[in-house]
């Protein structure tokens, strides 16, 4: 599917299912349960299981669909990256599963995370603390909460096609530096599509996924901020699970690991057209897969053989915050837990002209801003620039390990 849109993708059409041996897969809309007229219980019962027995095919079939992703001839063969895609997959499965079935329902709104430490979308950033929650723009809701230790904490709403065509549009910003908040760190914060008193977050119509994004410099020692979200104008109690309900849910869910994976993967086959640099793309397009409007997203593909290192250098103008971090090709970050595979305004060591030097290799070297590779020959790399009043391109340099020198520590 390499050089199909994400819409494109998400409409497989009978003749591709045919030629790979498989029945199409129907259509599975929230209308697509008709009943007969006059239809005993009996019959509804037996009509439900048939039509969810088709939806949990379709379901199955489109995974099947999402995993030739992983076997793009521009995509790495070796069997890290093989392994770490059809990982990805499941995550992004269990990632769809939190967000189109146990925590749907607009009503009733949880928050969760899409991304963690065993779920990683799009170059998720290492130093953040992800809130989701599901939202409809024909109700109010209240966020209340109590701020941790985190240096930087915005709240967006968005309108998600994360299922559709892979686009995550802002519907409205705020960052906690507008907000009031009291002196034990409490606040509450309205979401409406009309202006509130207090603390607004504005949305639209279309707006349909909340995101929080946390920000905290080391790892070690943060505290997380403490928060829960509940709608002002929607029913007491949830409606029972419809048959109709869980199968648009399933479709969504297929249609977002299968939509979600080729996003990202066309984006791998526009970088790797200029290795071991950063891209300079339009902002807008970062944004219009749910970037944040305060950040300056630079994006790029790492290759280095065994003996090679890349050493990147940047002037670091004035800002809230900035990190760099290495992914694997399909733009997970690395294991932070167990590797050191992002430094940040916090972490990294700066020269005495207060430039910073981050030196990517696949073993460590001393006294170095050290970034490693954690066993892979390729993969993304993301630099983010937050609240800047200047955003340099870092310039990249791939190096022969062994002409480095230990630094002093």
């Amino acid at each position: 599917m390499a050089g199909r849109s994400p819409a494109a993708r998400l409409f497989i059409m009978a003749d591709e299912f045919a030629a790979a041996g498989r029945e199409a897969v129907p259509s599975l809309g929230a209308g697509h349960l008709p009943r007969a007229a006059g239809a005993t219980i009996e019959e509804r019962d037996m009509q439900e299981d048939t039509d969810l027995e088709a939806a949990w095919a379709a379901f199955c079939d489109r995974l099947k669909v999402a995993g030739r992703t992983v076997l793009r001839p521009e995509a790495p063969a070796a069997d890290l990256d093989r392994a770490e895609g059809y990982r990805y997959l499941t995550r992004l499965l269990r990632a769809g599963l939190e967000r189109s079935v146990e925590f749907a329902d607009p009503d009733f709104p949880v928050f969760y995370a899409l991304s963690h430490e065993t779920i990683k979308i799009g170059s998720d950033n290492p130093d953040n603390v992800y809130r989701n929650a599901v939202i409809s723009g024909d109700r109010r809701y209240r966020i209340t909460g109590r701020l941790g230790n985190a240096e930087l904490l915005s709240f967006g709403t968005k309108a998600d096609g994360l299922s559709a065509d892979g686009d995550i549009l802002s519907t409205g910003e705020i960052d906690i530096g507008a907000m009031a908040v009291d002196a034990d760190g409490r606040f509450e914060l309205i979401v409406a599509r009309d202006p509130q008193p207090g603390n607004w977050l504005p949305m639209t119509q279309a707006s349909s996924m909340l995101l929080v994004r946390e920000t905290h410099g080391p790892r070690t020692g943060r505290i997380p901020a403490e928060m829960t979200i509940a709608c002002l104008d929607g029913p007491v109690r949830p409606r029972p699970l419809a048959a109709a309900t869980l199968a648009a849910a399933l479709e969504k869910t297929a249609a977002f690991v299968d939509v979600t994976a080729g996003v990202f993967a066309d984006w791998m086959v526009r970088f790797q057209e200029q290795p071991n640099r950063f891209s300079e793309i339009d902002q807008a397009e970062w944004r219009r897969i749910g970037g944040d409007p305060a950040i300056f997203y630079l994006w790029g593909y790492w290759t280095l053989e065994p003996d090679e290192a890349l050493l990147i250098e940047s002037e670091v103008p004035a800002c809230r915050y900035w990190n760099v971090q290495v992914n694997n090709y399909w733009d997970e970050s690395l294991d932070y837990r167990h590797f050191q595979i992002h430094h940040n305004n916090r972490t990294a060591r700066p020269e005495a002209d207060g430039r910073v030097r981050i030196l990517l290799s696949h073993q460590p070297m001393a006294g170095w801003n050290y970034v490693e590779t954690a066993g892979h020959r390729c993969g993304a790399i993301m630099w983010r620039w937050v609240s800047a009043d200047a955003h340099p391109i870092p310039r990249c340099q791939v190096v022969k390990r062994a002409d480095l020198a230990p630094l002093p520590g």
